[in-house]
Order: structure tokens, then C-alpha cells, then sequence
């Protein structure tokens, strides 16, 4: 399905043998038109969500899959991906015995308080009235699932049935265990056991830091609508949801007396393999999250990425110039001519990303729907880049993770690697630079620089700490 149609098969229905009418569609200064209004069939390789990449893999049109975004699908395989991995190495050091339980008294055989009654039929409410009512409802907001729960649209018998729901069985479950007089049982609660709190704290705070630090980043776009920038699932920095999430984390550990440097320790390739996979969304998705224009290419007749020249890149950019000066705010074009080896697809250098999830670029000609844009000219796919280089690095980290040996160090590792991929990436992504004493770096290079010298700080000094505990004091006369 993808690709159906070549230039072959394009040159055929459009009645002629030459390719060149096709070609001179792309590269021509003008609003060259095929004969008899004939457009040809465009691939969709992009799923904003899953509707998409069902219809287009499978046949099946199943509409409530709209309701799952590609982004956020794997955002969540990321997180489980990296609550497994995390649990895996809190158990390994608890079993080495650096890491304990913590005891917890609760109180069993009590009825269900309104308190606890009320939370589970809001609970129960919400999800019937914005999910339910999702897939339920003939709101033409459904197509776009983040409009729909953020707006007062919804199903309310549908809230109203499954909160009482909720409701009754937490009633139900408390009756269950009902005691004559209530009991104070003591149990032990080890860190493993606290993962997903732990997930749940740096999901929350991460993406709240994720959208405060891209706010900053793009500071006029948030000044002209600062409530939609805030509630939308797009536009997300990673640097600021690891920032806030850290210290959510740093807090819930010292709260529940769990050893941060294990933890964080345990972390680090869970923090990794959970960046790259976030990555496949962004590239699935079409994000926004790519990198500078490639000169080496230009868009096919089949949205696909061709070799080209320097001067189709300058045509493409005085053809499309309204696109560039709203992305850029000049027609000087930040570019990099890199043409990849002929072995290799020619989008591994230069990607359009049609149907991109955030509607860039210019209409594509004949689609009608949410999704129907695509860069006029390739870009470098970054986050393709980076879920290869960072699920590499999460197997050298697992590889090497029983080597380091004193507490923190192998974090320490972490933020020298992360920082060191994440700044040689910016050299070819779109981002807005500061001017600071004469150098222009973007949010992310500034951040990655702390982090690899915060790296080197962090190891040294955890190293030389640990020398000087193992010097024992002389004995006493």
C-alpha cells in the first residue's frame, strides 16, 4: 500500500511515457498542473495515530483507534519499557543488600469513607464522559481526540453509569474486608514495589517540565496563546520534563528513604531506552521534532526524497516562501548538503514527512482531512537518529552497568553519554538559539553542555568521596 505508485505508474495514467512533467510538478517555479486534474496517489507514512496506520497496514477502518495517538502510544511503550527496566535493577540491588524496605502502617477493615466514594465516582465519571463518550459521540471534535477532552463534549449518561459504578465496587471491595473493629497492620514496602509511583511522578512532572521548558523555547508562539501551548500534547522539550521529573523523583526517594544514587543508578538505562523509543513516536508522528533542510534532496512526485541540486533547493524556497519566512522569519534557509550513499534509502538523509501530525509545511495536492501537509523540501530525520544512537547507547549501559561500583557513577555516565549525543545532534536540528557573548547555541545545547561537564563533576567527586570513606581513622592511644 505504501508506495503504490511509482513514476511509472503515474506516467501511465497520466497518459504520457516521460517522467519529466512529473519532475518539472517539483521543480519548477510554477503551479505546473497534471493532465485532467489528475493528482497522484500519496503515500501516507506518517500515523498521527493509530486509525491511520491500521487503515493503511491492515484495511481495517476501525474509528475508535483515532482516539490513540501515535505519539502518545509510544510514550507509553517507553514508560513500561522503562518500568521494567527499572524493576529489574532495584531487585538486583536489593538483593545485594543496598537497598531496603521501608515499613508502612495501614489500617484494614474499615468501610469505604464518602471521601474514597466520591474520588472513584469522579474518577468513574471522567472516564465515561470524555472516553466512552469519545467513541460515542457525533461531535465532529472527535477526529482530533486532544479538542475533544479539553472541550465540554462528552456523554453524560455514559459518565453518570460508570460512576456509580466505581463507586459501588470500591464500596464493595471495602465491605469485603470489614472487621468488627478496625486493625493497624504493619507491612514492608521495598523500592521495586514503588516503581509505579515513581513512573507516575516522572510522567506528571515530566511533561509538565517538557511544556514550561518549551514554552521558553518558544516564547512567542506561548505569548499568542499561552492556554492551548499549555494543554496541547505537541511541542515538548525533553531536557525540561528530565529536569522537573528528576526532582519529583529526588523528592518521592528522600520521602520513602530510597538510596538516590542506587536509584538513580538503576535509572539511567531505563532513562535511556525509554528516550529512544519515545523518539519512533516523534518520527512516526511527524512532530516537529526533525532537523535542518537537506539541499542534497527534493520532494518526488510520490512525496518520497530524490537526489537533487543546489538550485532546486533556492526554487523550492522562492516557491514556497510565506512556508519558510513563518518557520524561519528569513528566506535564508538554514541547510546542510548531505547526500547519503547510494546503498542507502534516500530517506535516511532527507525526509518531507507528509501527513505530519502537526499540519507543517504546504497542502498536499488532492488529500482532504487534518493531515494533509508535508515539508517542500527533505529534512534530516533526527528523531530516527537518535532512537538508533540511544538504543545503542541502553545496551552499553546494560552491558556495563555491573562495573561501576560506587553509587552515582553510573548516572554520572549516563548524563556524559546523553549530553554528548544530544549536542551533536542540535547541529542539525530546527531550534530557536540565544545570543550569548557572541555564541548562538539552541535551549538543548546549553543543557547537554551542563550535563556532560555536570557529568565529569558528579564522577569525580563520587569517586574521590568514596576513596576518602574507605581511609579508616587511626586507632587511639
Amino acid at each position: 500500500m505504501l508506495g503504490k505508485y511509482m513514476c511509472d505508474a503515474i506516467s501511465h495514467r497520466a497518459g504520457t511515457n516521460d517522467c519529466n512533467i512529473i519532475h518539472g510538478l517539483i521543480f519548477s517555479g510554477k503551479d505546473t498542473k497534471l493532465p485532467s486534474g489528475f493528482y497522484p496517489y500519496l503515500a501516507a507514512p506518517m500515523y498521527p495515530n493509530l486509525y491511520y496506520a491500521v487503515k493503511d497496514l491492515f484495511g481495517l477502518d476501525l474509528k475508535f483507534l483515532h482516539f490513540i495517538n501515535s505519539f502518545g502510544f509510544f510514550v507509553a511503550l517507553a514508560f513500561i519499557g522503562a518500568a521494567m527496566v527499572l524493576t529489574h535493577e532495584l531487585k538486583r540491588k536489593e538483593r545485594q543488600g543496598f537497598l531496603e524496605a521501608e515499613e508502612e502502617t495501614i489500617i484494614v477493615g474499615k468501610i469505604a469513607s464518602p471521601g474514597e466514594l466520591f474520588t472513584n465516582f469522579i474518577l468513574g465519571f471522567l472516564i465515561g464522559y470524555k472516553i466512552i463518550g469519545l467513541f460515542t459521540s457525533n461531535s465532529p471534535l472527535t477526529q482530533n481526540p486532544a479538542d475533544f477532552i479539553f472541550s465540554s463534549a462528552g456523554n453524560g449518561w455514559a459518565g453518570l453509569a460508570l460512576g456509580l459504578l466505581f463507586a459501588g465496587l470500591k464500596w464493595r471491595e471495602k465491605n469485603k474486608q470489614k472487621l468488627q473493629t478496625p486493625e493497624e497492620r504493619k507491612i514492608r514496602i521495598w523500592p521495586h514495589d514503588r516503581v509505579g509511583d515513581i513512573v507516575i511522578f516522572a510522567a506528571i512532572f515530566g511533561f509538565l517540565g517538557a511544556k514550561i521548558f518549551n514554552s521558553l523555547e518558544t516564547w512567542d508562539e506561548f505569548i499568542k496563546n499561552p492556554v492551548e501551548s499549555l494543554l496541547s500534547f505537541s511541542g515538548l522539550t525533553f531536557y525540561g520534563g528530565l529536569i522537573i521529573a528528576a526532582l519529583s523523583v529526588w523528592y518521592y526517594a528522600r520521602k520513602h528513604k530510597i538510596g538516590f544514587w542506587y536509584l538513580n543508578d538503576a535509572a539511567a538505562p531505563a532513562l535511556m531506552l525509554a528516550y529512544g523509543v519515545g523518539r519512533i513516536g516523534c518520527q512516526v508522528s511527524g512532530d516537529g521534532d526533525w532537523g535542518i533542510p537537506n539541499s542534497a534532496y527534493a520532494v518526488g512526485p510520490d512525496l518520497k526524497s530524490i537526489p537533487a541540486t543546489m538550485q532546486n533547493f533556492q526554487i523550492q524556497v522562492d516557491k514556497n516562501a510565506d512556508y519558510f519566512m513563518s518557520e524561519f522569519h528569513s528566506l535564508n534557509v538554514p541547510h546542510l548538503t548531505a547526500k547519503g550513499p547510494s546503498f542507502l534509502p534516500n530517506w535516511l538523509f532527507g525526509y518531507p514527512y507528509p501527513h505530519n501530525v502537526i499540519g507543517a509545511g504546504i497542502k498536499i495536492p488532492g488529500c482532504n482531512g487534518p493531515y494533509c501537509s508535508y515539508l517542500p523540501i527533505p529534512v534530516f530525520p533526527t528523531p530516527f537518529y537518535e532512537t538508533v544512537v540511544c538504543l545503542g547507547l541502553f545496551f552499553l549501559l546494560w552491558s556495563v552497568r555491573k562495573k561501576f561500583k560506587v553509587p552515582g557513577t553510573m548516572f554520572a555516565f549516563y548524563l556524559i553519554i546523553n549530553g554528548i549525543e544530544r549536542f551533536f545532534i542540535e547541529k542539525i536540528r530546527v531550534n530557536s538559539r540565544y545570543s550569548i557573548f557572541g555564541f548562538h547555541p539552541t535551549q538543548a545545547e546549553i543543557i547537554s553542555t551542563l550535563l556532560i561537564i555536570g557529568g565529569f563533576l558528579l564522577y569525580y567527586f563520587l569517586k574521590k568521596q568514596n576513596k576518602s570513606d574507605q581511609i579508616s581513622p587511626p586507632p587511639i592511644a
